[in-house]
């Protein structure tokens, strides 16, 4: 197993998550959510097993519902995924919430934070 095909397979993985998640989930616990942005698949190199990585526009509340709604949902979206991507094994699916996004908007927050305060220490 080549490292170029589980990327493809994992990109597959993403873009078929993503519109599962779009079009086809209709879970009313998700609705009430917001954005839910799948980020990242990482697939093993025997592609039985694929971590898909999910950020959630809201606060810790409504990631920790997200994640579980779609822990829940998890055999639908494999099911759905076996039927749309042709594999000898449909991967078993594993949600983990990316906090790089939040991460990022964090530290970009805190250099605000330091230009201003240094903006207004060089002005007195």
């Amino acid at each position: 197993m080549t490292e170029q095909r589980a990327h493809r397979v994992a990109e597959e993985i993403k873009r078929e998550v993503s519109d599962i998640l779009r079009k086809d989930l209709k879970d009313p616990r998700l609705s009430g959510l917001g954005l839910i942005s799948v980020t990242e698949v990482e697939v093993s190199r025997d592609l039985r097993f694929a971590r898909v990585f999910v950020s959630v526009l809201g606060g810790a509340e409504e990631a920790k519902q997200a994640l579980t709604t779609l822990k829940k949902a998890t055999g639908f979206i494999r099911s759905e995924i076996g039927r749309r991507i042709r594999l000898r094994h449909t991967p078993e699916l594993a949600f983990r919430m990316d906090t790089s996004i939040a991460y990022g908007a964090h530290i970009n927050r805190l250099l605000n934070d330091l230009n201003r305060d240094e903006h207004n220490e060089g002005g007195k």
